[in-house]
């Protein structure tokens, strides 16, 4: 009496093969977070008082300044920003954001205002992409002084897809404090996360331990100083990774004039981060 072959266990072990191996495939994109100081010039401590006018007037070439921080950005596929003028007296009523996205040759923005002086000077947190975000979340970061926040959003679909925080911290230990354990909160779930921007702390300031704790994401391995661009002395700006993603050839390049060197970074993402469904 002769019984049909099983066929189910070698069925099982392929399936687990292609599972393994689709988890191995990797796409590699370029990342870059900068603080654009929304297109002023600082070039040494004495312009923050000599030139404090570039802050709140529009003039001092900023149109200049965003078309090299354009140029720069379109050589990425993520971008996020701090200090992008949403459109504001002092950028001539430019959204910042928009005309950096159009110049860069990026299909999808967006931005999160968080400070305004009257409709003198505004600023907001920013995201440039060539991929579609399937949500974009803003979060108000708590803090002594309002005007902080956190813009989140997420690519691809399910628990693999990648996630890519933008934030600006405050300048006093407490409120970091405050504003790292918050974000901690909200990326603890995510294994495929990128935490840019400008900290105003160093990587091993005690502050940033709960977002170790918390979450997987890791200071990097080589601490490149950012700030001030002109005399690079301090390691303030940041692009942090789940241990899931690989980063690598993390450098500072000159976003125009800024007093802060912006980051650039090539990643390592599994194929199904970036996927969306159909």
């Amino acid at each position: 009496m002769s019984t049909a072959p099983d066929y189910s266990a070698a069925i099982r072990r392929m399936a687990e093969r292609e599972l393994a191996a689709k988890s191995r495939e990797r796409k590699r994109i370029k990342l870059l977070s900068a603080n654009i100081q929304a297109g002023s010039s600082t070039r040494r401590y004495t312009d923050y008082a000599v030139r404090s006018w570039s802050h709140v007037l529009p003039a001092g070439g900023k149109r200049q300044a965003l078309d090299q921080i354009a140029k720069l950005a379109g050589n990425h596929d993520i971008v996020g920003l701090q200090e992008s003028d949403p459109g504001s007296w002092r950028s001539g009523f430019t959204n910042q954001t928009h005309y950096l996205a159009e110049r860069g040759g990026f299909d999808y923005w967006t931005h999160q205002p968080n400070r305004k002086v009257a409709n003198v000077a505004s600023s907001a947190n920013a995201l440039l992409s060539r991929y579609e975000p399937i949500e974009v979340l803003d979060h108000p970061l708590p803090g002594r002084v309002r005007g902080r926040g956190l813009l989140l959003a997420r690519f691809g679909e399910g628990d693999e897809g990648l996630t890519i925080a933008v934030a600006h911290l405050s300048l006093g230990a407490q409120s970091r404090k405050a504003q790292l354990g918050y974000i901690a909160e909200l990326l603890s779930d995510y294994p495929n996360a990128v935490l840019m921007g400008d900290f105003n702390c160093t990587a091993d300031r005690p502050e940033m331990s709960v977002l170790y704790r918390h979450t997987s994401l890791q200071p990097n391995e080589t601490c490149i100083h950012t700030f001030p661009s002109w005399r690079p002395q301090r390691a303030i700006d940041h692009v942090l990774v789940t241990s899931n993603l690989s980063a690598r050839n993390m450098r500072a390049l000159p976003a125009a004039l800024s007093d802060h060197l912006a980051l650039s970074v090539e990643l390592d993402v599994p194929e199904e981060a970036l996927r969306t469904a159909g």
